[in-house]
């Protein structure tokens, strides 16, 4: 023998997976929130100390069929139905990061996305012009797993890079979120200048309100 003492084998590192198994807004929030029930699976049954996760999700709008009202709809989005491929590119909705306590094999979590209703966002445009149906979501899932050695030292490792989970969200979840938060009604953002011609018009013509403006306005330009 040489004398030398023999490295010690490294610990084999957890490598949990994920799974996305339903969806509905937060009730009462103060702003719409669409909590995701999630799942983390080791199957190996470490004892896991914490998860710190990045998750970013996209939409796939690939994965769903549609109507040709709704593709004419998309178009602002996805350019000309002719043109749409099987590799239509996905959307990117949101990027949020949670921290997950100490389980041992499997171990539930939410995952909270602050959504808003302003339409010059991509995914709230792609989620508006939907009628029914559901949502084609990943989730990608990134960041650190700490975790005991069998010696009991702390250790470290990265999330697997091709940790992803598929979910199909019904609009329906989104649109109930919205109705709880904008009843009879939507949002749309103006500029300063924009908004004060408009209430200098609504003010002049002895309009009760910008919505009452905003459909004299459209009711110009069709009889134009």
């Amino acid at each position: 023998m040489s004398g030398q003492a023999e490295s010690e084998p490294r610990p084999v590192a957890p490598e949990p997976e994920f799974a996305v198994t339903g969806a509905a807004h937060r009730a009462f929030a103060a702003a719409p929130t669409m909590v995701f029930s999630t799942t983390a699976v080791d199957a190996a049954e470490h004892p896991i100390q914490t998860l710190a996760l990045s998750v970013l999700v996209m939409i796939d709008p690939s994965r769903r069929g549609y109507d040709e009202e709704t593709r004419v709809r998309l178009s602002e989005l996805f350019g000309p139905p002719a043109s749409w491929t099987p590799s239509t590119q996905g959307l990117v909705w949101a990027r949020v990061a949670t921290v997950v306590p100490r389980f041992r094999g499997t171990t539930a979590f939410e995952l909270e996305i602050p959504c808003t209703y302003d339409l010059e966002i991509a995914a709230t445009k792609y989620f508006y012009v939907l009628s029914g149906g559901d949502v084609p979501l990943s989730f990608h899932f990134s960041g650190t797993v700490f975790f005991h050695a069998p010696d009991g030292r702390l250790q470290v490792t990265p999330v697997s890079w091709s940790s992803t989970a598929r979910f199909d969200m019904p609009v329906s979840a989104w649109r109930d979120m919205i109705a709880e938060h904008y009843p009879s009604g939507g949002w749309i953002r103006l500029g300063h200048a924009t908004l004060a011609a408009l209430n200098d018009r609504r003010a002049a013509r002895g309009l009760p309100s910008f919505d009452a403006c905003l459909e004299e306005l459209l009711t110009d330009v069709a009889d134009a």
